[in-house]
């Protein structure tokens, strides 16, 4: 039995004037998960206008990779180097395609516009894929056309496109200026 991948989310508040300094930082981190055994993919994702807030997505096979990840000795090197350019982090860990768009569900963008950034990754990708093996498929009986399909683009769409999306779309994913929170407080996007 397989395990779903885990994705950490880590939310980090730039110090004031050190914004280079955290953005560089960041970068320096993706770049250091990307040596570890299980390393699937990462992201930053950079404030709205006036903002202060990043978030940066580690994403790894499973907890025991996260966790060789997490508690190694260059990580913590990496870590130690970011003192001074953030405030304390808030670290998350979720599983499944709501971890892109965030685990708190009142900052997480409506559910419609987690339908189109997927739907904007699934589109292109699936015509894609149906332009370059559609001709050898669709000799194939329905059930063995779309296990085959779904089997090649599932992979494609979870780690990357989808991922991808959300990173582009990321303005517009969280444009709303203020959203309803618990008891009608009004929270910032």
């Amino acid at each position: 039995m397989s395990t779903p991948p885990v994705t950490l989310m880590v939310t980090r508040r730039v110090a004031d004037g050190r914004y280079q300094d955290l953005m560089a930082w960041l970068h320096e981190g993706e770049q250091l998960a990307t040596d570890f055994p299980g390393y699937l993919g990462s992201g930053v994702l950079a404030p709205p206008p006036q903002g202060d807030e990043f978030q940066i997505i580690f994403r790894f096979t499973n907890e025991q990779t996260m966790h060789a990840w997490e508690h190694s000795a260059s990580r913590k090197a990496w870590l130690d180097r970011g003192n001074g350019l953030f405030a304390e982090p808030l670290e998350q860990r979720v599983s499944g395609l709501e971890g892109w768009f965030g685990s708190n569900p009142v900052q997480r963008p409506p559910r419609w516009k987690q339908a189109v950034a997927i739907w904007l990754a699934f589109f292109p990708v699936s015509l894609l894929f149906n332009l370059l093996f559609g001709h050898w498929l669709g000799a194939l009986d329905l059930v063995p056309r779309i296990l085959l399909s779904t089997l090649g683009l599932t992979p494609l769409m979870v780690y990357f496109f989808i991922p991808l999306s959300t990173r582009l779309l990321a303005n517009w994913l969280n444009a709303s200026p203020t959203r309803p929170g618990p008891q009608g407080a009004r929270n910032p996007a």
